[in-house]
């Protein structure tokens, strides 16, 4: 065989070699990039033991993150499901932060659905805009929630005594058994004064079984009328605002 056509031959032979390995990297590549729900689910357990329950894995549009719901958190994960992502995205063009919109979407409850008649009701001005709320009378930030609820009108107020803290279960019952528990409750909040001791049967049992049952895991926990939630606390400017978005 004449040596120009060997060399030929033998450039065809890379050539087609070097396709086949690139190929071969691309679906790798590909295979690897794009492992799916299960593949990430798989990765995270066995790199994350003990990461929990993994309810909810979706591809976002954005970056090729997916988020990933693990209790009451939302998370973000590679598409490899290497690493976890703790923190909001915020498009900067609209400075919209997309986390805290699929956050309210993701962990809305039914308003209408929640046992309003074992809450303490409070009705301030023409009480239009709603509110529910998980709350302790040991909870520092639910003193501080308290605050700053003084300084809103306009809202009607649901109040669900849950006692996770320790010695909270007789204050609690001490408010749910006084003549005026709105009263007493504001006093004990607000001023500091312990309700007087009472007895009658309280509604704690079932509050703490709804807490559970929508994965209440602190207090403060808000819940406003268009069923968005907010675990934790917020002040009189924030709760302004999320009653007038949020509230009715």
């Amino acid at each position: 065989m004449p040596s120009t056509n060997r060399s030929n031959t033998m450039k065809a032979n890379e050539m087609t070699f070097a396709k086949k390995i690139i190929a071969l990297f691309l679906f790798l590549g590909f295979t690897t990039a794009h492992a799916g729900e299960a593949e990430i689910r798989q990765s995270l357990q066995s790199k994350f033991p003990g990461i929990g329950k993994l309810e909810h894995i979706v591809k976002t549009p954005y970056s090729g993150l997916y988020e990933v719901v693990i209790g009451e958190q939302l998370l973000y994960t590679d598409e490899q499901g290497l690493y976890l992502f703790d923190g909001s995205i915020v498009e900067i063009k609209s400075r919209t932060d997309l986390t805290e919109q699929r956050r309210n979407k993701l962990f809305a409850i039914e308003f209408n659905k929640l046992p309003l008649e074992l809450a303490i009701k409070k009705v301030k001005g023409n009480g239009q805009r709603k509110m529910a709320y998980f709350t302790d009378p040991n909870c520092g930030y639910c003193k501080k929630l308290e605050k700053e609820v003084a300084k809103i009108n306009n809202v009607t107020l649901y109040m669900f005594m849950y006692p996770i803290f320790q010695g909270s279960d007789e204050i609690v019952r001490n408010v749910h058994c006084a003549k005026d528990p709105v009263k007493a409750w504001d006093d004990l909040m607000l001023k500091g004064t312990k309700p007087a001791n009472a007895t009658c049967n309280t509604p704690t049992d079932k509050v703490v079984a709804t807490g559970k049952k929508l994965r209440v895991n602190g207090t403060p926990n808000l819940i406003f009328f268009d069923g968005t939630q907010v675990p934790g606390y917020l002040p009189a400017e924030q709760l302004e605002k999320h009653l007038d978005e949020h509230g009715r």
